[in-house]
């Protein structure tokens, strides 16, 4: 049944108080009424408490992760975990936000020590923004977009990459192409910046488009929100989908994960949901109570971690950036992990930083691709167990012990927050809020 879900968080009474009157501080806050292009959604959003008062069972650690050579890390989205379940793959930006003009590997494997213990696609790739490692290993990229004007002048040969899909094998010889690189258009043949790719345990393989749809508020000619199916030699099968706030529609379908039961789940990072469909393309579900995510991953037991880089007073009101971490099974949320570099401007608007991709190892470790201010991988380290982690907040007595302090420190830091704004402040403050 089709319905927008509203969070289900186990809170006790205290809890939920605390979340409707901070709910009520930040309605009061006069960016909320700021409006930027991509920052409509569909009405049913409105409904839905903001689930930002959770425990936090993860110590941050950023700069996770050394590149040889010298390197520096630029942006990264696309990020997942080796089939052994130790190691990570990352495709990183070329030290910048292209690799129109460099001649490094952006994709690398990283051990548990976050060294790099292999690296390819050197001249291939452009922009890689999803990823998915298939149960063969071989690593899959989605490269979102072709060349600029002024990366074709300094690079020419730039223009044979992007808008297309990328199958490497493990070791770095590249298998398969989907759609043709450097030009965009529809499928079978072509993709328009295609933000994620997923390979289901049978081998269909699962293309998003596209990545700048969620910063249109109306149709237009060039608006596109679609996922494509091909048989795992390549072979197209269907797509499905449309741009729009519907049930089934997208506005930038960002990130793609599956569960136990087969089912996609796709972010629909410009409608702030998720979506939840069957392989042939039905809608199942929506849901709410996960942010406006720009990634998702779901482990073995069916933990959903959905990350959110973007959530401000105009993208998303009421909603704070950070990772949420729940149960792909019932859609209860269990944890929150708040942003990061908290004084410093995001990328889309308000403060603080939080990553686009996600990943998830065997251990319970959380790893994030940064884009924005903050690059390279951020890496977050339970501090509970991997079975509690799993069982997730279902003890009472332990998420009443975690929560009530958490989300008393948030609600009295978000009121202080709001003073300032209200009653004047420094420049920095107002500049970078």
């Amino acid at each position: 049944m089709t319905k927008a879900c509203r969070p289900v968080v186990g809170s006790r009474a205290p809890l939920l108080l605390l979340a409707t009157l901070a709910c009520a501080l930040l309605a009061l806050s006069p960016n909320s009424a700021l409006a930027q292009r991509g920052a409509s959604g569909p009405p049913e959003h409105a409904n839905v408490e903001p689930v930002n008062h959770l425990p936090n069972p993860y110590e941050t650690v950023r700069d996770w992760g050394v590149l040889p050579d010298g390197r520096t890390w630029g942006s990264v989205s696309a990020v997942n975990v080796d089939i052994d379940g130790i190691h990570i793959w990352a495709a990183d930006r070329c030290g910048t936000n292209s690799c129109a003009l460099s001649d490094v590997d952006p994709i690398v494997k990283l051990d548990p020590n976050g060294n790099v213990v292999e690296s390819f696609g050197a001249g291939l790739i452009l922009w890689p923004h999803g990823m998915d490692v298939d149960s063969d290993g071989n690593v899959w990229i989605a490269d979102a977009r072709s060349a600029n004007a002024r990366e074709l002048e300094a690079n020419p040969a730039a223009a044979g990459r992007g808008h297309a899909v990328l199958k490497f094998s493990p070791t770095g010889e590249l298998l398969l192409t989907l759609g043709t690189p450097g030009e965009a258009g529809d499928p079978p043949t072509h993709f328009t910046e295609p933000n994620d790719v997923l390979v289901a345990p049978d081998g269909s393989i699962f293309v998003a488009e596209a990545h700048s749809a969620q910063f249109q508020d109306e149709p237009g000619p060039n608006s596109i929100g679609r996922i494509s199916k091909f048989a795992p030699d390549g072979t197209f099968i269907m797509s499905f989908g449309s741009w729009g706030y519907e049930d089934g529609q997208f506005r930038a379908p960002h990130s793609f994960a599956m569960d136990s039961q087969g089912r996609l789940f796709i972010a629909d990072r410009g409608n702030r949901r998720i979506q939840i469909f069957d392989q042939e393309g039905t809608h199942l579900d929506t849901w709410y109570q996960f942010s406006r995510n720009s990634g998702i991953y779901i482990d073995a037991n069916d933990v959903l971690y959905a990350i959110d880089s973007e959530s401000d007073d105009n993208y998303n009101p009421g909603w704070r950036k950070g990772l949420r971490v729940g149960s792909a099974r019932t859609g209860e949320v269990w944890y929150f992990t708040q942003e990061h570099v908290s004084a410093r401007a995001s990328g889309m608007g308000g403060v603080g930083s939080m990553g686009e991709g996600v990943t998830a190892d065997a251990e319970g470790n959380v790893i994030a691709g940064e884009v924005g201010p903050v690059q390279g991988l951020t890496k977050f380290v339970p501090q509970l167990t991997r079975a509690d982690l799993t069982l997730g907040a279902t003890s009472e007595d332990r998420k009443q012990n975690w929560a009530f302090p958490f989300g008393a420190g948030l609600l009295v830091m978000g009121g202080l927050m709001l003073g300032a704004k209200m009653f004047g402040g420094n420049e920095a403050d107002k500049t970078a809020a």
